[in-house]
This record gives C-alpha cells, structure tokens and sequence, in this order.
C-alpha cells in the first residue's frame, strides 16, 4: 500500500493525520482563519477530541438494537437478558481495548519507520496486515466488511419499520426503499472527523428512546393477559442471547474512530464509559418494556410496536429514523474507505469525485434490505456468523499471537492494565473469550440464529412486503419457532 515519507517531530506525529494536514495548510497559507465562519466549521465539523471518540462510540453501539433488546428478553427471560447484556457488555469493553492496544502498536512501529499516512485512514485488516500478514489481512478483510455490509442493511430495514409506526398507508417495503434514497446521501461526509455533530445529536437521539421506552412500559402498567414464558426453548433462548451479543458490536468502526482523533492513544479506557451509558439505557428500558408486555414481544421485534401511539412514542420513532440515518453512514464509512482504495482515489482531495465513487457501495445495500427485511432475526445471524469473528475471536487471537515472543511483550507500546497485571492474565482472558464465543456464539447461537432465520423466511418469504405487519392478515401466523 502506498505511504509518504517525510521527517516529523514525535509530537507531529502523535497527531491524528486530519490535524497535520490543517496544521501544514496553516503554515502554508501563512494565516489562521479565525473567522466566524471556520469556528463553526471547527464546533460542528472538526472532530477528533476523546469526547467525541466516546459520542461516536456509544451512538455507534445502541441504534436499532435498542428497540430488539425487550425482543431478546422475551426469548430470555429477565434474568438471562441482564446477566448476558452486562456479561457481553464487559467482554465487548474488553476487545476493543485489545483493537486500541493493537492499532496503536501498528502506528507505533510505522512511525519509528518515519511513515506518515497523510490522508489515507488506517483500518482494522491494515492493521492485521502490518502486525500479522496477508492472511491475518484476508480473514479480517472479510468478516469486518461483511458485517458493516450486513450493518448497514439492518439499519434501513429498520428505517423502514419504524417509519411504518407512524404512517401505515405505505408498507415497510416501501418505506425501506424511500429511506435507501435518503440514506445515500451519507456519501457526502469525508470521514470519522466530520461526524461530531451527528454522533452527538444521534446519543441524545437514542437517550431519548431509551427513556421513553422505560417511562412509556411503567406508565402503561403489565398488560391484563401478561405472560413471560422465557426461557420457552433452547433456539428462543440462543437467539436472544445471540442478539445481545450484537449489541456490544461496534468495533468494525473502532480503529477509524481512533484514527480521526488528535490524539488516539487516549482512546483504550473511552469504549468502557460508553458501554457503561449503554448499559444504563439498556437495562431500563428492555426490563420494562418485557415486564409490561411479556410473550407479546415475541411476536413484536420492534419494541415500538406494543407501545400505546402517542405523540411521545411518534417522536421516539422519529428520532430512530434520524439516528438510524447516522449509523448508516458509521457502518457505511468504513466502506467507502475501502471501496476508494480499491479505486485508487482514497488519497485525493476532490470531495465531489469520492462521493460519486461511493454511491455503488450503497446498492447491493439497498437490495439486500429489500430481500430479507426479519427485523430481529437479522441481528441475530449477523451478531453469530459475523459479530462473533471481527468483534471477540479475532482481535483476542490476533492479540495472543502479535505478542507470543518475549521479544515482543518487552517492547510493547502498552503493558497489561492494572486489573491483569500479568501477560499470562491477559492471556487467560483472550483464551477464556474465544473459546466461550467459538462454543456458545458460533456453535449454539449460530445454530439457533440459522434456524429462526430460515423460519422466517419459510413464513414471509424473501421480498416480503410488510413483515409483521398487524393489519396484513397474511402474516397472522405463528412466527417463532417454539
């Protein structure tokens, strides 16, 4: 891959890329636009503080999995689904640590080669590449892409749910289809950098949802026929588990986050805070909203369904949508990087011509939400055959080998952290995380994932037009299998 070459201070080059770049167009020109104008740009554009990292990363991890959670504990049960969601949440925390350990020794050894990668945005399977090789590169390639593929798709199917909540005079197709449209204007934004705003507006987004969802299940009280039959059966139960596992994710975006920030060695503690504000909107509201409705949501995926219609829950949904639109672009940025890399245009500074380059990315995007619009079910397969890979196996894995030599343990950019002081500790945890995923993600959750999701499309059909849809008597059948 292609690199320039120039001579820096270590302070330069502890910077995120996008501020030597403004900092060398500064120094060239002379000046310093102090205008309003360019301070607006700097507030609402610029961003590469570790408070925006931790927006980004907590708005990236809770979209439209917020509204599956009270799904997953109607196959689980509340006690499951608290203890899976703080039990994954933790283990989540705990590989992304391990991503910001391993990009920052990737960085670490380029720059005292003097590399500078100027425009171009690090990513996950470079950074195999660099540490690994070619098939570390390959097995990361994959399973990283397909799942922000499969990401993205989840989050215009969910467009299209929750916008069927509010107008049901056209069918969720159709409204997936629509927000297909609107979702490609994502190809406009550059990078991680320009999503301050977004990431910001998208956490209060899902906040209020969260709240909503918890205030909204206690107001409206336990429905007269309530039952919680969960755990009802081992595909229920592993599918639901599988769910939750999606939820803590969001690493496929982790080392382009880290990227856009000045400082990206400040990122390793910013993914535990965020997961501790997830866990804190999570919690509340899929345990009222299954102790409110109970069996009921195993026909529901979206939570939003059983809730009462009311200007609240109409605002709820609107705020999804809008948020959903950003977790688009998250999923789908990382994308568009490859995608202009393929095409030799990654390093160019015509804006106009990468967001024209991106727009096929989108496509197979769109058909693909068209095909299989199982909201819930989804997550699912996509949380075992993918999540499971880039999220816990690969980062622990790539870890234990990166640093099996002593060599490479005493020269380590990063030591063990204070809670495992020892190698061997942290060897331990890595093992103890892919084993337990291999087993329980892969081998039960991908059984029972695969197994749920041919049912659905044995009972919908692929192309299905308005899947769950209470006023179509068509789907007015058993939807789970029991």
């Amino acid at each position: 891959m292609k690199m320039v070459i120039k001579n820096k201070s270590s302070k330069e080059t502890q910077m995120g890329n996008y501020r030597e770049m403004e900092l060398d167009r500064q120094q060239q020109d002379g000046t310093i636009d102090t205008s309003f104008k360019s301070l607006m740009k700097s507030l609402l554009w610029h961003g590469g503080s570790p408070y925006d990292a931790w927006f980004s990363c907590a708005s990236n991890q809770v979209a439209q999995v917020l509204l599956t959670l009270p799904y997953s504990f109607s196959q689980l049960g509340i006690a499951w689904g608290v203890t899976y969601q703080i039990f994954y949440g933790m283990m989540g925390a705990w590989t992304a640590y391990l991503v910001s350990w391993l990009y920052m020794e990737y960085r670490s050894r380029k720059e005292k080669e003097n590399v500078n990668f100027g425009t171009h945005v690090i990513q996950w399977f470079e950074v195999l590449d660099g540490l690994l090789g070619p098939k570390w590169k390959a097995a990361g390639f994959l399973f990283n892409c397909t799942f922000l593929l499969f990401g993205s798709v989840i989050q215009l199917i969910a467009c299209g749910s929750n916008m069927y909540y509010i107008n049901d005079r056209l069918d969720k197709r159709t409204w997936t289809l629509l927000f297909g449209a609107c979702c490609m204007t994502t190809v406009l934004v550059p990078s991680f950098h320009n999503y301050r705003i977004w990431s910001f507006l998208g956490l209060g987004m899902t906040t209020y949802t969260a709240w909503y969802m918890t205030i909204g299940a206690i107001v409206h009280g336990r429905a007269s026929s309530v039952k919680y039959s969960a755990p009802a059966s081992l595909v229920l139960y592993f599918t639901g588990a599988t769910n939750i596992l999606y939820t803590f994710g969001g690493h496929a975006v982790t080392v382009e986050i880290m990227h856009a920030m000045w400082n990206p060695e400040k990122f390793k503690s910013i993914y535990f805070y965020s997961t501790l504000y997830v866990l804190a909107m999570t919690l509340s509201s899929a345990t009222s909203v299954y102790w409110a409705f109970g069996d009921e949501l195993l026909q529901n995926a979206n939570a939003l369904a059983v809730l009462p219609k009311s200007a609240f829950r109409d605002l709820a949904v609107i705020l999804m949508l809008l948020h959903q639109f950003i977790t688009f672009g998250f999923a789908c940025t990382p994308l568009y990087f490859v995608w202009e890399k393929l095409l030799g245009i990654h390093r160019t500074s015509n804006l106009v011509l990468r967001a024209v380059a991106r727009i096929p990315v989108v496509l197979p995007i769109w058909f693909l939400a068209i095909i299989f619009p199982f909201f819930g079910p989804i997550n699912s397969a996509v949380g075992s055959l993918l999540v499971t890979f880039t999220v816990y196996i690969i980062p622990c894995a790539a870890h234990m080998v990166t640093y099996r030599s002593a060599f490479a343990r005493e020269n380590a950019v990063e030591k063990p952290p204070f809670f495992l002081p020892s190698w061997a500790a942290v060897y331990l945890v890595n093992l103890f995380v892919v084993v337990w995923i291999f087993v329980v993600g892969v081998g039960f959750g991908g059984w029972a994932s695969i197994t749920n999701f041919v049912h659905q499309v044995d009972t919908f059909g692929l192309f299905a037009k308005c899947y769950q849809c209470p006023h179509d008597s068509s789907h007015n059948r058993t939807q789970q299998i029991t």
